[in-house]
């Protein structure tokens, strides 16, 4: 068993991790919304206004910072104003993007803000650019976030909601280089100016401004979207999902060998190649990173589960989706002094969940436990870290033996690391002194599970370690999670 050594060093002028960074997002898709969220006032299972309790309950002890809504590609076929009223008088519509199924417009703008605020988490909105107008939008803002007498003002009052919420966070159209409206950079960066204009600040309320950015390594499009609207927007979007051997998703979630295990591992890290080529970009617009880069869809995508409706993207999630979680997350805290937010994809019952439900019944998967892991680095500022990395190769393909990430706060060094080895445990070394707890995430295989008969096959222990003479030895088991806590 081989042991790698770190060393930590900590600097003062070093970057804090974005407590954003650990978000989520909901869309109106498959069973996200309808069963996952929201059930309905009358439903029988236990809920608070129609959202379920269990679902709050446990995506509460992830301190959620922001969730994203209503989509994704939903999002530019959303008209807010049939999400509105008492809703026996809501109009129907086609969700053409996801399902064809009809959307009864039960789940709106008075829905969504109430989870918010029974899940303590900041709402990040996102408007229709595609098939919705500018009017459309700038009255969203208005009815959501002004206190004034004012026609959006009143209506909203008179749909029950006295007091203005707040907006935090304000996307302008989505994916507009494709479900969104296939435009060019050139004509979407003009499109967002004049978008934006409209997107009023009220009753003391600030919107940070979120323009669509690039699907994966479209380099052209953050090129222009800088050159042309960088004084226009707080942040830049980035869309990059972990599909192995490229477009059209493909494979199982749950039924896979060593092989397709290390295709997603080395899919997830082009994460940070795409990192680094967008963020130089921008730091070539923008130097003092004004702007953040906000990685608002990441995540697995695999073949939908059989049994399942294609078109709503239900999956399974494993102990290689919380690997790959926990890549990520350590990538993004590489990049902590320009990424602002991301949100995986999705929170509910759609691609990478964190939860899934069957009908009155709720599993957490392994995901949902490295965000409960990770919580943590929420905060941190990132501590620089020295260790060689010994290279593997997996059926052919090469990867980094581990990921590792380490932050501090409030007196706690926490040290997060994922062994990407699907065959070999390791042991690190930690010159840290006193350990207050290691935490291990690993199941019997690395396809391990939750199920609905079997919800704890996959969660924390405590982990082992040994101290000796001021340094820690920790066990990483193959294809793990490990995080590590002490005082500092």
């Amino acid at each position: 068993m081989s042991t790698l050594s770190v060393k930590f060093n900590p600097k003062s002028d070093a970057p804090t991790v974005n407590p954003n960074v650990y978000g989520h997002f909901a869309e109106h898709l498959g069973r996200c919304i309808y069963e996952g969220f929201w059930v309905g006032e009358d439903s029988e299972i236990p809920n608070t206004r129609g959202i379920r309790n269990d679902v709050v309950a446990a995506l509460r002890e992830l301190d959620i910072p922001v969730l994203r809504w209503p989509g994704g590609c939903f999002a530019d076929e959303y008209h807010w104003k049939d999400g509105v009223g008492p809703r026996e008088n809501r109009p129907s519509i086609l969700n053409t993007h996801w399902g064809r199924v009809v959307e009864n417009n039960h789940f709106g703008t008075h829905e969504f803000f109430d989870l918010c605020e029974l899940l303590d988490t900041a709402p990040y909105v996102c408007g229709n650019v595609g098939s919705g107008t500018v009017q459309e939008m700038m009255e969203w803002v208005e009815y959501i976030s002004s206190d004034s007498q004012s026609p959006m003002a009143n209506w909203r009052r008179a749909n029950g909601r006295e007091e203005p919420w707040k907006l935090p966070f304000f996307g302008v159209g989505n994916e507009s280089w494709g479900c969104g409206g296939n435009m060019r950079p050139e004509y979407y960066a003009d499109e967002y100016r004049r978008y934006n204009c409209f997107v009023k600040n009220y009753s003391g309320n600030k919107a940070y401004r979120i323009a669509c950015g690039a699907n994966s390594g479209d380099l052209h499009w953050t090129e222009v979207m800088m050159e042309r609207a960088k004084d226009h927007m707080d942040g830049l979007s980035l869309h990059y999902y972990a599909v192995p051997n490229g477009w059209p998703p493909n494979g199982s979630a749950i039924d896979f060998n060593t092989k397709q295990w290390a295709e997603v591992m080395k899919a997830a890290l082009h994460m940070g190649t795409l990192l680094e080529q967008h963020t130089a970009i921008m730091d070539k617009y923008d130097p003092e990173k004004k702007v953040g880069l906000i990685v608002d869809e990441w995540g697995t995508w695999f073949e939908s589960e059989p049994g399942s409706t294609p078109g709503f993207l239900y999956q399974q999630n494993s102990m290689r989706d919380a690997v790959l979680a926990a890549i990520h997350f350590h990538l993004f805290h590489g990049y902590a002094d320009r990424i602002h937010m991301a949100n995986i994809a999705q929170t509910v019952n759609v691609l990478q969940a964190m939860i899934l439900t069957d009908g009155a019944r709720m599993i957490k998967t392994p995901t949902f436990w490295v965000f409960e892991m990770f919580k943590h680095h929420q905060g941190g500022q990132v501590v620089e870290l020295e260790v060689e990395i010994p290279k593997i190769t997996v059926e052919g393909i090469e990867l980094p033996a581990i990921s590792i990430s380490a932050t501090q706060k409030d007196g706690v060094l926490t040290t997060s690391i994922a062994n990407l080895d699907p065959e070999n445990d390791r042991v690190l070394e930690l010159p840290i002194g006193e350990v207050s707890e290691v935490r291990v995430l690993t199941g019997a295989t690395m396809t391990a599970h939750n199920t609905f008969e079997e919800p704890e096959n996959v969660k924390p222990i405590a982990g082992s370690y040994e101290s000796v003479n001021g340094v820690v030895q920790v066990t990483l088991p193959k294809y793990s999670i490990v995080t590590v806590s002490s005082k500092h």
